[in-house]
């Protein structure tokens, strides 16, 4: 088959990937979308909408244990792990459908292989279906992604490992599920099989968990896990795993010295690596950087011109709602032809542990790097109101503002519902408030957000 000419090419359907095809379609050209695998990305498939599903079943059973303390009577609390699942996969394929049906649209070819690159703006597809396409256009977006790192220790090839994927599943809770690594990924999965009833040690080759973050929030995250049952191991590097009587058995050298850990199923979440080899990016002539992400500038056009990246195959953090601004982006400058620039943007997150950890801006660890005269600010949920009030008292409120404008810098909020709270925050960088319009402002009572008066009023103390 000889060369195919359209206006654009899309790879990948992630968050951003899977808009900005149809917009570029109603604008008047002619698109081919590239998917290798399923429709919508990690996110819809193995990502936000799956876990975040497991996490509401995990939070329920813990708070059905604890009904006593609110006066409420209920009987022994077990899990159907197998019931999880099946309500996980039904989310998941809603969400498909609903995204499969926003690709029904003129001038849009819909094209299931694996693409790579044979020039800067050809590409070669090996159809799933068998076959080969061989594609061309003048303007290319690679939204490719990112998959699991694989865990490289000796043993790792002789027992089962499984993957923030693989792990949703199962149909039978695991006796002890060991879990490597102490990011968002490691924590939530560790707190939810904890919460569904099997024990659960996280080893965590840093000095501390979620090492992202300032270390108050970190301690306080790892003794939330302990509190509830959690074995948690810092400054511990795995060095072998081999097969054991029931599972496997994970040897890890800590500062006392080596130690063993026997468990039924092994967690690896140690990362992501960018979905870069299988591309050729290298045919394209498209730079990466020393990790293999896709070099972007803040426009998000590649070393070449005319080829874009965006999501997670570029070395941003790999959040959804990150990628959609980069859709933002580029749907801005490619089809209104506007002058977008992800320069210097904030990018707010949440971990959904229980209770959630929110941040936005920088934190005070980053600050003082920086040399900024700042002041710090916290405040205890069990000083909140509404936190009381439900019985959710774990965590703080954290705030960083610059001493001399009295701008705010950033924040973090682990407690209840702490990524509502925090955008609460975000919103009020975004309108450049001060901390004192924020001790000022009328928030409702008894509101969660309510405890911000008291935290931003502090500076002033």
């Amino acid at each position: 088959m000889g060369q195919e000419q359209y206006d654009a090419i899309v790879i990948g359907t992630s968050q951003g990937g899977r808009f900005l095809p149809v917009d570029l379609a109603k604008a008047g050209m002619r698109v081919a979308l590239v998917e290798r695998d399923q429709l919508g990305g990690v996110c819809v498939n193995t990502g936000c909408t799956p876990t975040k599903t497991m996490v509401a079943s995990a939070r329920l059973a813990h708070q059905a244990r604890r009904a006593a303390e609110y006066g409420v009577r209920v009987g022994p609390v077990s899990v159907d792990l197998a019931a999880v699942r099946e309500r996980k996969r039904a989310m998941v394929a809603g969400a498909r459908q609903n995204y499969a049906s926003r690709l029904a649209h003129d001038g849009l070819d819909l094209i299931e292989g694996e693409a790579r690159f044979s020039g800067p703006k050809t590409i070669e597809v090996a159809l799933r279906a068998g076959g080969t396409r061989h594609l061309a256009a003048p303007l290319v977006v690679v939204d490719a992604g990112a998959r699991t790192k694989p865990l490289e220790i000796p043993g790792a090839s002789d027992v089962t490992v499984l993957d923030s994927t693989s792990i949703m599943e199962l149909d039978e809770l695991p006796e002890h599920l060991v879990v490597l690594g102490g990011g968002y990924i490691g924590l939530e999965f560790g707190q939810m099989f904890r919460r569904f009833g099997s024990r659960v040690t996280i080893v965590q080759n840093a000095a501390r968990l979620m090492m992202p973050e300032d270390d108050d929030v970190s301690e306080a995250v790892a003794a939330i896990l302990r509190d509830e049952g959690i074995t948690v191991l810092t400054s511990a590097t795995p060095l072998r795993v081999e097969p054991a009587a029931g599972g496997v058995r994970l040897t890890v050298r800590t500062d006392d010295g080596d130690e063993v850990i026997d468990g039924s199923h092994l967690l690896s979440a140690i990362g992501r690596i960018p979905n870069t080899e299988a591309l050729t990016v290298d045919a394209a002539g498209i730079r990466l950087d020393e990790r293999g992400y896709i070099e972007v500038d803040e426009r998000l056009e590649t070393s070449v011109p005319g080829v874009y990246a965006m999501g997670d195959i570029t070395a941003g953090p790999a959040f959804t709602h990150l990628s959609f601004d980069d859709y933002r982006v580029l749907h801005t400058n490619l089809v209104e032809h506007g002058k977008a620039s992800t320069r210097e943007r904030a990018v707010p997150y949440a971990v959904f542990i229980d209770p959630q950890l929110g941040r936005v801006g920088i934190t005070e660890r980053e600050a003082r790097a920086q040399g900024r005269a700042i002041r710090v600010a916290k405040l205890p949920m069990s000083a909140v109101v509404r936190a009381i009030e439900t019985g959710e008292t774990s965590g703080f409120m954290k705030a960083i503002i610059d001493a001399e404008s009295g701008r705010i810098l950033g924040c973090a909020v682990l407690g209840s519902e702490g990524g509502e709270v925090m955008t609460v925050v975000q919103v009020a960088m975004l309108g450049g408030l001060t901390y004192a319009a924020m001790a000022d402002a009328i928030f409702t009572h008894p509101l969660l957000a309510e405890g911000l008066n008291s935290l931003f009023a502090s500076f002033d103390g």
